[in-house]
């Protein structure tokens, strides 16, 4: 594959008048960016529905799209909803950041309304997609329950819901008929919108990179309703929970909670479900991310009554024949391996064997004694440099929290290169490295502070908010990146 370049943006930071991005004007607008900009790939976090924390790396289900994503300007323009229906819709945000509370309050009823009109009309391909997502009558009635129950977790629901009594759902659908048609809209219209969009992105030359987090979350349809794939007790409640241990993050580790898999005593029923996610996926994306990759050669089981990740073990994962299954499942859609963090022997075998790209991370580089395998020239031509990822700070506040020796390595490696010791010279290794692909969050290319950062790990709160504003996408930004994506050979 040719030399190309990428920026990451999630979906909610895009601009737009509603408090959050959408898939509507400004998304296709971005997509013109990339597309003047000389950049090929457009890498997006999970486009899931998010649960409490507003993590995309924590959703509601593996499979379904984010109601918040729906661009409500498109659903006016379809006659679904009105101007009376959106007085106040726009006022009073915060251009800067994604006010996750005041979405919640009020996106449920403006899409309600637009969902009763739908029904009272749906288009003739509404029945050709619900026939083709058969993970959607569990999600639908998985999200109605959930509401009708103060939105707690499956597992503090009264016994017969948890355990999903036939008596009691059966009834619970006759009774519930419009909320479950809400999320069947919400879906069909989330579906149609983000696949329109990736018709534009395509014929302006520009592949979406999306991604697969390895685990899923406990509060989850895809949990409730499979609960024999996972380690639970008899209750619904995890007996190990995944994460990993000390490492560059954190001194304590990462504690994820999530539930984790039962690779060996249900391994068809496992590799049958992860089939169906990974061809769901190959509708959405042209390359797929598996966070977390090596948890597949071993993953770190952690007892769930711990507060932390030290108290963990390593188990053996499913290996080489499940990424083989995986590439098989993928059919056109192609897999990268996130295989950061504490790479052993096996892990770096694993990777090999298995011919994916893994990942180098610029930002990695320099904070060790000697050489670093992150230093480009380790790389070789089938892996994806990052200046940073999504747990990274942006380059300019990364570049003021080093240490003495590590700037000073920093400064001393560009300077040898020619580069100057700042962001763009960090964006310029990269794009010199012989990585197939070099992708750069939209942050760094902007130069922006800490207040900017994605994702701080180990913080529950005051993530996976910050957003472009109107102003940020010049003509001479896409300019000088274009320069840059013309001058190493990414274009």
């Amino acid at each position: 594959m040719n030399r190309r370049f990428g920026i990451i943006l999630p979906v909610y930071s895009i601009p737009s008048a509603y408090g959050i991005g959408s898939l509507g004007k400004e998304a296709y607008s971005f997509i013109d960016f990339l597309s003047r900009s000389g950049a090929g790939l457009w890498q997006v976090l999970p486009l899931g529905p998010t649960s409490y924390g507003d993590s995309p790396y924590q959703c509601f289900s593996a499979f379904a799209g984010n109601d918040y994503f729906i661009d409500l300007d498109t659903l006016k323009d379809e006659g679904l909803l009105t101007e009376e229906d959106l007085i106040g819709a726009d006022d009073g945000w915060d251009p800067s950041f994604v006010d996750y509370g005041r979405i919640y309050n009020t996106r449920y009823d403006i899409l309600d309304k637009a969902a009763e009109r739908f029904f009272s009309a749906p288009p003739a391909d509404y029945s050709a997609f619900v026939d083709s997502a058969p993970w959607l009558d569990d999600y639908a009635l998985y999200m109605a329950i959930k509401r009708s129950f103060g939105m707690v977790s499956w597992n503090e629901w009264p016994e017969e819901y948890r355990d999903r009594e036939p008596e009691t759902i059966s009834t619970f659908v006759s009774e519930n008929e419009a909320m479950l048609r809400h999320h069947y809209f919400c879906q069909y219209k989330f579906f149609s919108q983000w696949r329109s969009l990736l018709r534009y992105a395509h014929h302006n030359g520009i592949e979406i990179v999306g991604d697969a987090p390895i685990y899923v979350s406990m509060d989850s349809a895809d949990v409730w309703s499979n609960r024999e794939l996972f380690c639970l007790d008899e209750k619904g409640y995890p007996t190990v929970v995944a994460g990993v241990p000390p490492d560059y993050f954190s001194e304590t580790g990462q504690l994820w909670g999530n539930p984790i898999y039962r690779w060996a005593e249900q391994q068809e029923k496992v590799y049958e479900w992860w089939g169906r996610r990974v061809a769901s996926a190959s509708l959405l994306y042209d390359y797929l991310r598996i966070d977390h990759f090596r948890g597949f050669d071993s993953y770190w089981a952690i007892p769930a009554d711990e507060d932390t990740a030290i108290n963990g073990e390593w188990v053996e994962g499913p290996g080489l024949e499940f990424i083989q299954f995986l590439k098989k499942s993928a059919g056109s859609m192609r897999l990268i391996a996130e295989d950061l963090g504490l790479l052993t022997e096996s892990v770096k075998k694993l990777l090999k064997d298995s011919g994916l790209p893994g990942m180098k991370v610029l930002e990695f580089a320099f904070s060790g004694d000697g050489e670093s395998d992150y230093l480009p020239e380790a790389y070789h031509v089938n892996c994806i440099c990052y200046t940073g990822t999504h747990d990274n700070d942006p380059v300019c506040p990364w570049l003021d929290s080093l240490d003495k020796k590590s700037l000073r390595a920093f400064r001393d490696y560009v300077k040898d290169k020619g580069l100057t010791p700042d962001a763009y010279g960090l964006i310029r290794l990269g794009m010199a490295s012989r990585a197939k692909f070099f992708i750069v969050q939209m942050q760094d290319l902007l130069e922006t502070g800490s207040d900017s950062r994605t994702n701080l790990p180990g913080v529950q709160e005051g993530n996976w908010r910050w957003r472009l504003t109107g102003d940020d996408l010049t003509d001479g930004l896409s300019d000088r990146i274009m320069s840059l994506v013309k001058e190493y050979g990414r274009y």
